[in-house]
């Protein structure tokens, strides 16, 4: 193929017809990657020359071995100064490196793993904890003032904030709330239901837990108006006690006692 040349600097001569010399650097690099044909010739400057050779590698598809040489003034031959490999017009490249506060997804904390919280964190605003009082003040006032705190379940550095309300909010209405196939086929809201444990603060207007086993929602947030078919108030009515029958024991398929 044609040599590629510059605008601001010739190939230099020297440096050019050492093709030899440079293919054997870049095999020397690629090991048993393979070096391919010779692509071309780019000169850096007057006494410096990149060549380029195709990388036969399956998985480095348009991706070529790169020899830069240098020569010194009058000097017969080229010293080999760096070789890489770099990836041309059409390679497939890596995705952009995405810090891990943006790659982070809802459940991605696991078991024994610790997630810093940045101290601007729009979920949270400062609580009070009662260490805005004075350390001079009346120790009756400050007592009666951290049972206080205590009963209200405050005395937290921080709490949540407006926007950290309305953002759970927005999730647990997703998840929990009355627009998916359980709530509309159930026989009653959660609101009205013996299971339903309602949240404590401004969320448990809207908010509470299912407490029922058997539910698909235990232990999940649901809303006043989800609903599922395990509501307390569908009772089977019964005309009396019924005894329960006698256990059946396997004693013809089991060939061990089972009273071990």
């Amino acid at each position: 193929m044609a040599a590629t040349t510059a605008t601001k600097s010739k190939l230099d001569a020297v440096l050019l017809a050492a093709q030899d010399q440079a293919r054997q650097a870049a095999e020397e690099q690629a090991g048993d990657w393979g070096v391919g044909e010779w692509i071309g010739a780019e000169a850096n400057s007057d006494l410096t020359l990149t060549h380029s050779f195709a990388c036969p590698h399956p998985g480095y598809v348009g991706w070529r071995w790169t020899v830069t040489m240098a020569r010194v003034p009058r000097a017969r031959s080229g010293t080999i100064t760096e070789v890489d490999l770099l990836p041309g017009d059409t390679s497939l490249l890596a995705p952009a490196w995405v810090p891990w506060s943006q790659r982070l997804q809802p459940g991605d904390v696991r078991p024994g793993m610790v997630l810093p919280t940045p101290e601007n964190d729009p979920r949270l605003e400062p609580g009070f904890t009662g260490g805005e009082l004075a350390a001079d003040e009346d120790p009756a006032e400050w007592a009666a003032t951290r049972v206080v705190v205590a009963e209200l379940g405050l005395g937290r550095e921080r709490v949540l904030s407006d926007y950290g309300r309305t953002t759970a909010a927005s999730r647990w209405i997703r998840q929990g709330g009355p627009d998916d196939q359980s709530s509309r086929l159930a026989p009653g809201e959660c609101v009205a239901c013996g299971y339903f444990v309602r949240l404590a603060g401004a969320l448990g207007n809207v908010f509470g837990v299912c407490a029922n086993e058997y539910s698909p929602s235990d232990g999940r947030v649901v809303s006043v108006d989800h609903g599922c078919g395990g509501h307390s108030d569908i009772v089977i009515e019964s005309s009396g006690d019924t005894d329960m029958p006698a256990p059946v024991f396997d004693t013809i398929s089991i060939d061990h006692p089972i009273f071990d």
